[in-house]
């Protein structure tokens, strides 16, 4: 027995993985076939992009922050019913936590998963040096499978050639195709408006135009050949999204081109442990839902639509009040902004906020803060007690300014060390950073528990 998976990798971040990745999601779409996507690493966008094409939900496959037997489970788990599963790499192929081992890297998840890799390469000015660029990746380690390449941004059909009988010359793997440079098409950038963008379906023409240009100039019978894998083996132990108890609280999820920053196991697990989600929508103007026992705002682009939250003081007030009396809440970045008295935007105009966490928030033109953290919950983070520990990612542009000391929900570890990050105060958890619950089930449970706990109605 067989199933189909490939991994699409790219040399490099900036070569067209994501481009080339839709495209041949789109083209096996037209071609009939079921496809399920999944993203390697901490990404939010690009699965918003697959989700768009396929009509199934993708998923994010990161070694770093989850354990092996739960990578694969969410392999398994997401690829039923799929024909086949395409993962799309992050940054280039090796690149990870660690620039001295591969965890965390596009080759780890390949490795991994059993699953054979497709290397995109950009081609533009080269011709048999793109043999040499191959022949690394494929020599860097013994484990990884590279069974074919994509070439990029080639000049014309002559310059393709010359890179394919230099490639398959060399390195011994077939070159199933190209994307030329002057190709007509760009894939839109990835600006804060991108989201909701492909919710409205504004970017559907852009995915069949582009599923064209693929099955023009890619050969999808050969990748759908060399994708032909074993079928992957998860331990009979696995059992992370199976339901564990019934439904047992409702909590509310907020859910809009505001709020959507989730990682759909995150979702998942909650749902397995006993809860009901509610989805509410504060951009659109709908208060906390009623009957509900807990608060989950996740990260997104609350800045991008500041007068609009701004002005809903109604909204504000709903969620306000229920965390003043003692809804258990999670805000993760985007939600952490939103709770606080004030963002102030790179205009240097400030629009009011919750006003729960005292302090605001001002946006800045360059990054903030970017990377894996390790947390450990401070002394009465009922998420993260008794030293528990998470893993999750900061990716941000703005910068908190507390009023006064504030009580710090937890410690985070990264590349430049030791912070205490986030705010705290009774059962409301907020913070810059963004959980994977996966890394930690038992914040889920405690979660739940505390849901129960503090249930006002029946």
């Amino acid at each position: 027995m067989t199933e189909r998976r490939i991994v699409i990798a790219g040399t490099g971040s900036g070569v067209g993985k994501t481009t080339i990745t839709i495209g041949i999601m789109a083209a096996l779409k037209k071609k009939g076939y079921v496809v399920q996507g999944f993203k390697c690493g901490p990404d939010y966008i690009d699965p918003t992009y697959h989700t768009a094409v396929t009509q199934r939900e993708s998923r994010n496959l990161d070694s770093w922050m989850l354990k092996e037997n739960v990578v694969k489970g969410i392999l398994v788990t997401g690829s039923k019913g799929a024909d086949i599963s395409i993962i799309e790499g992050v940054m280039g192929f090796y690149d990870g936590k660690d620039p001295r081992n591969n965890k965390g890297s596009t080759a780890d998840i390949s490795i991994l998963t059993n699953s054979p890799v497709i290397l995109v390469v950009n081609c533009a000015s080269m011709a048999r040096s793109a043999a040499a660029i191959v022949k690394g990746f494929q020599c860097l380690s013994k484990e990884v499978n590279v069974v074919g390449v994509i070439a990029n941004r080639v000049g014309s059909i002559g310059h393709f050639n010359l890179v394919k009988t230099a490639i398959e010359q060399e390195c011994h793997v077939p070159v199933i195709g190209y994307l030329q440079r002057e190709s007509d098409i760009e894939m839109p950038e990835r600006h804060l408006g991108l989201v909701p963008s492909i919710e409205r379906g504004e970017l559907d023409d852009f995915f069949d135009q582009l599923g064209d240009l693929v099955l023009k100039t890619i050969d999808i019978d050969k990748l759908l050949e060399i994708s032909i894998t074993e079928p992957l083996e998860v331990d009979e132990t696995y059992s992370l999204f199976e339901k564990k108890e019934v439904q047992v609280c409702r909590i509310a999820v907020a859910k809009d081109a505001a709020f959507n920053f989730y990682y759909q196991e995150n979702l998942e697990l909650l749902e397995a442990y006993g809860a009901e989600i509610v989805y509410f929508s504060p951009l659109q103007g709908e208060v906390l839902p009623e009957n509900i026992d807990g608060l989950y705002l996740g990260g997104g682009f609350p800045e991008e639509f500041v007068d609009e939250l701004s002005n809903d003081n109604s909204v504000k007030q709903s969620i306000k009040t229920a965390i003043e009396a003692g809804m258990p809440t999670l805000a993760e970045c985007g939600g952490f902004m939103y709770l606080t008295e004030a963002i102030e935007t790179t205009n240097n105009e400030e629009y009011d906020m919750v006003g729960i966490i005292p302090g605001k928030v001002t946006m800045q033109k360059r990054l903030a803060a970017l990377g894996y953290r390790e947390i450990t919950g401070k002394s009465g983070n009922f998420l993260l007690p008794n030293d528990l520990q998470a893993k999750g990612h900061e990716f941000h542009y703005s910068i908190f300014h507390s009023k006064n000391e504030i009580p710090y929900a937890y410690e985070t570890k990264g590349m430049r060390g030791i912070a205490s990050e986030g705010y705290m105060s009774e059962n409301l958890i907020a913070g810059y950073t963004h959980f994977h619950f996966a890394s930690c089930p038992e914040m889920v449970e405690n979660w739940i528990l505390k849901c129960k706990e503090t249930k006002r109605y029946e």
